[in-house]
């Protein structure tokens, strides 16, 4: 079911619930809602960013002080942009509280004749929103398994944990298919999904980054997940998913990416230099002369025409079909 029907949508705010909004945030306030959303994180290795975030909003709500429902959009305004701070380039963790203010801040709630019964009532959407999103990983697995067959070779490029999922999926189901995964420099996200794999007793070989046109012609599907999607149905991942789908598109390899909703993203970048600027550590040694600069950028947009469908916990979706959820997920 999509996330937007679970949550009705209710575009006015009654009359008895305006009236002065609260104050801004205390810093210990603050440091409450950040502090939540870490510990969630800490809790499990599983836990996706936007999950924590949503859980922690959710948190702010219960202990909400204001009295009325502009005061508290107002905390969780405030609440919202504290986490953000905390990784102002993490794309996912933005559409992921911005998701979770749309659905808790213009519902029927609004039309309860109380503020503590309009309160409960909001605690009990935020409660539902998580779990949910909480339970995308498994609808996703459930879907994408289907597309993996048996002697299947599939090529990863990045560790994701949902395209994890799909893969334990199709092993759990006797399914036998070998992975190819890209080493994944600088952080070495391959490896990590190579000893994931190893795990599973997936047959698994792990290649150079530069090595993806030399294996594609014995790949029969590319699988791999995303920061975000955005509103043309194109994807920001790590950097390299957009030269693996140009080398699968030249053999005529689909491409597969699995996404949760949580993730479709406002965002319609037009080239590379439109993404939020993130780079990680790259260190060449002693050898690379001092005057010569690095870069090494931490993700790249992959447009359209290169993804073949879109593993999501909406359903199956085309690249063309992102634009029409977004819409239900946002307006």
């Amino acid at each position: 079911m999509r996330a937007a029907q679970q949550f009705a949508l209710h575009p006015n705010v009654a009359s008895s619930e305006v009236g002065l909004a609260m104050p801004q945030r205390s810093a210990a306030e603050v440091d409450v809602v950040v502090r939540e959303f870490h510990e969630a994180l800490a809790r499990s290795s599983d836990m996706a960013v936007a999950v924590a975030a949503i859980q922690a909003l959710t948190t702010v709500i219960k202990n909400s002080t204001a009295q009325t429902m502009m005061g508290l959009e107002r905390e969780l305004k405030d609440a919202a942009a504290s986490l953000q701070r905390c990784n102002p380039t993490a794309i996912s963790l933005k559409a992921g509280c911005e998701l979770f203010l749309r659905y808790t801040t213009r519902t029927s709630a609004l039309e309860l004749d109380t503020f503590s019964a309009a309160k409960k009532r909001l605690i009990e959407r935020g409660q539902h929103f998580a779990e949910t999103s909480k339970r995308a990983r498994a609808t996703i697995a459930e879907l994408g398994e289907r597309f993996i067959r048996k002697g299947s070779i599939v090529l990863v490029h990045g560790h994701s944990r949902v395209a994890i999922a799909i893969l334990r999926k199709a092993a759990a189901a006797g399914k036998q298919f070998s992975v190819i995964v890209t080493e994944g420099r600088p952080d070495e996200t391959g490896l990590t999904m190579a000893r994931v794999l190893e795990e599973m007793r997936v047959p698994t070989t792990v290649i150079l980054d530069s090595a993806v046109a030399y294996a594609m012609e014995r790949v029969d599907l590319v699988l791999v997940g995303a920061e975000a999607v955005v509103e043309n149905g194109g994807v920001i991942n790590k950097l390299g998913t957009y030269q693996v789908s140009i080398a699968a598109k030249e053999h005529n390899v689909p491409v597969y990416v699995a996404a949760e909703s949580y993730k479709f993203a406002r965002l319609y970048p037009l080239n590379q230099r439109d993404l939020p600027l993130e780079r990680k550590q790259l260190d060449f040694g002693p050898l690379l002369p001092a005057s010569v600069s690095i870069d090494n950028p931490s993700r790249d947009y992959t447009p359209p025409q290169y993804i073949t469908l879109l593993f999501t916990d909406l359903g199956v979706l085309t690249p063309a079909a992102v634009s029409d959820e977004l819409i239900q997920l946002y307006v």
